[in-house]
């Protein structure tokens, strides 16, 4: 088996980045869930917030990095203009130019790629909003139950919003590999 540049990096985009911002993801949930004064000791607690301080910074990295390998790397291959006149064989090195060919395929490119650029930048931006918080709240954040709800909502959303976009991503993949 063998993978062109390109496949190497849409692979690592995808299934290596963003598998590991979703174990980040996990991580980070169980270890704001549990964080609760009546459940744990001062040393459970310590614990815990190290490993919510652990996890929340990695998926917030992992979520940079894999939005802007997508952006900046991928997206480029994506959007690239075939050659004018170029018959339809030719386009297979050009994803968008074969997603906009075909009517049937078009909404690929029309919505889920539109959206998928979009709802992507969620994902890093409240992941690390919440590891923001978990930084600066870290001696409280046991004691706060509000704040820790407030945290999980966002780290929800943020799964969301990279679920969404590993979705389209996939499948948008599928209908037109980046190659």
């Amino acid at each position: 088996m063998t993978l062109t540049s390109r496949e190497f990096w849409t692979a690592l985009h995808g299934m290596v980045l963003g598998a590991l911002f979703l174990l980040a993801f996990t991580g980070s949930a169980v270890s704001l869930w549990d964080l609760r004064a009546e459940w744990t000791t001062p040393a459970g607690r310590a614990g815990g917030i190290r490993m919510l301080l652990i996890g929340s910074w990695a998926m917030a990295i992992l979520a940079w990095l894999t939005v802007a390998m997508g952006t900046f790397v991928i997206y480029p291959w994506y959007r690239a203009a075939p050659p004018k006149g170029a018959a339809t064989s030719v386009l297979a090195g050009y994803p968008k130019a074969v997603l906009i060919s075909k009517p049937q395929t078009a909404g690929w490119h029309e919505f889920g790629m539109e959206w998928k650029e979009h709802v992507g930048w969620l994902a890093p931006i409240l992941a690390t909003a919440v590891a923001v918080v978990a930084t600066t709240h870290r001696k409280t954040l046991s004691n706060e139950k509000f704040i820790r709800q407030a945290m999980l909502v966002l780290l929800s959303i943020a799964f969301f919003s990279a679920a969404v976009a590993g979705l389209f991503g996939a499948f948008i993949d599928k209908m037109a590999p980046v190659r």
